[in-house]
């Protein structure tokens, strides 16, 4: 059994059983260690956890070896061992139910979603963009809201962007200044975005959040796995896209307390691309989520390889913490023990910063809040076994899981509807044909004025000065008469 008890999770044995207890798993956690000292594991076995009590999880696939996870494991001697000093009574392979999505849609459903929805402030981060640029795709988004415009997909916001260009003047008057050099730039980050796969992510259907959140006929967690391996060579596309999907589940999902169970529990590989570079205003809006999406049942687990890859003041959020081995080489090395050590609830049996540097593989340090939601002491741990497959599916075992899925054909086919580019090209074409119509209107031949017919009322001087223009041929007679005809006409 995975379980001990009906609200908890087996995650190891240390002096006792360590768990995770469902009604605070939402108070979110940290997955730490070095390179090769079983983080993968570690996540692998919460997940399975988490599915068995009926709890939907996401996470990414970063190094292509989690997707075994929906097929039954190889079982050995060692792992039997394992299970039998860990406690699991009736150790049994299995896998467990998944959909795998994959931005791109060659080894997943495809997850899109729109500009709209995305929103400035995410796109600003994804494509690098500065203050100034920034300001000008605010406007743009303004611009699009007051003139029904819709963004769903790359096409649309470059067919905005060049409508921001052509009308910089009027549009400066009444939203300050639009930058012909901005709207240039932001054209360019939008080439490097597609040629990273962003066209892939732009578009309809949209990700409907609650697809993410099913279970199974047996009433297991769906584990929603996207494959990343190939997205990693993006790293700021799939961080803003992890930090998107997590401001969308806050913003979707109503406040439910404290929940029996999460709803939804968010696994966050390679957290450090998250906060790599990003202004102080991302920083804050990640903090934002960590800290008020636990409300709304969701639990957001980061995996990193050093604690010092999230920010403090997203790291006191995270109740729930195993720690495998780091390494102390370096001066920031051993500041990364240090600070990994202090964040636990110290033991007085051992010194934890110094077990930290000496932990084996599939040996962590665990700290889980206890019922009263009090960290407890932390513990020397041996982690359990996992019950599904621990490495890659071949490409034929990952095409059968798909086709048998429950979202088989609900997302695989693009829509592309009437938007930003259909309505701005339509205007377009309407003026320039006014402007042609207004071209041949000019070039039409007009009808000849009527001949002014001889007068008697023409005086002798009018006569002489008119005879005397039509007998000078060349411009420069022309010239000379008009002075002539000047200072004459003045006296």
């Amino acid at each position: 059994m995975l379980r001990a008890g009906a609200d908890s999770i087996v995650i190891g044995k240390g002096d006792t059983q360590q768990l995770l207890r469902l009604p605070l798993a939402n108070r979110h956690g940290l997955i730490a260690g070095a390179t090769g000292t079983g983080k993968t594991v570690s996540l692998q076995i919460l997940v399975e956890g988490l599915s068995d009590c009926g709890v939907p999880v996401f996470l990414a696939d970063v190094k292509g070896d989690l997707a075994g996870i929906s097929e039954p494991g190889t079982r050995n001697p060692k792992l039997d061992e394992r299970a039998a000093r860990v406690g699991l009574g009736d150790y049994a392979m299995r896998g467990f139910p998944t959909v795998f999505w994959d931005l791109l849609g060659e080894q997943g459903h495809p997850i899109r979603t729109t500009i709209s929805e995305m929103g400035p402030l995410l796109l600003a981060r994804l494509m690098g963009l500065n203050e100034t640029q920034e300001g000008v795709l605010d406007i743009g988004f303004r611009v699009a809201d007051e003139q029904g415009l819709l963004l769903l997909d790359l096409k649309d916001l470059r067919s905005l962007l060049n409508f921001l260009g052509e009308h910089a003047t009027d549009l400066s008057v009444q939203y300050g200044r639009v930058s012909t050099a901005s709207v240039g730039a932001i054209q360019r980050r939008l080439l490097t975005l597609e040629q990273q796969g962003g066209d892939h992510f732009f578009g309809e259907p949209a990700l409907d959040i609650k697809d993410l959140m099913r279970t199974d006929r047996e009433g297991r967690g769906m584990i929603n796995l996207m494959a990343a391996d190939r997205l990693m060579m993006a790293p700021k596309l799939y961080a803003t896209f992890l930090l998107w999907l997590l401001s969308e589940l806050f913003e979707e999902l109503p406040e439910v307390g404290d929940p029996d169970r999460p709803k939804l529990v968010f696994f966050f590989d390679e957290a450090h691309l998250l906060f790599d570079g990003a202004p102080r205003a991302l920083h804050d809006k990640v903090e934002q989520v960590v800290r008020l999406i636990r409300s709304k049942g969701v639990g957001v687990y980061f995996i990193s390889q050093n604690p010092l890859d999230v920010p403090d003041d997203v790291l006191g959020q995270l109740g729930n913490r195993i720690q495998h081995a780091l390494r102390a080489f370096t001066p920031r090395d051993q500041k990364a023990v240090r600070a990994a050590a202090q964040t636990f609830r110290a033991n007085p049996r051992f010194d934890t910063e110094e077990v930290i540097t000496q932990l084996g593989v599939g040996v962590a340090l665990v700290s889980t809040l206890d019922a009263e939601g009090v960290p407890g002491i932390v513990e020397e741990t041996l982690m359990r076994p996992p019950c599904s497959r621990m490495g890659p599916l071949t490409p034929e075992e990952r095409r059968s899981a798909m086709a048998a899925g429950p979202l088989v054909g609900r997302y695989d086919q693009a829509v592309d509807r009437e938007s930003a580019f259909e309505v701005l090209k339509k205007r377009a074409n309407e003026e320039l044909a006014r402007h042609e119509a207004a071209q041949r209107s000019e070039a039409a031949p007009q009808a000849p004025a009527p001949r002014r017919a001889a007068s008697s009322r023409q005086t002798p001087m009018e006569a002489m000065l008119t005879s005397t223009v039509r007998s000078i041929g060349s411009q420069i007679g022309r010239q000379i008469v008009r002075g002539l005809l000047g200072s004459i006409l003045k006296r």
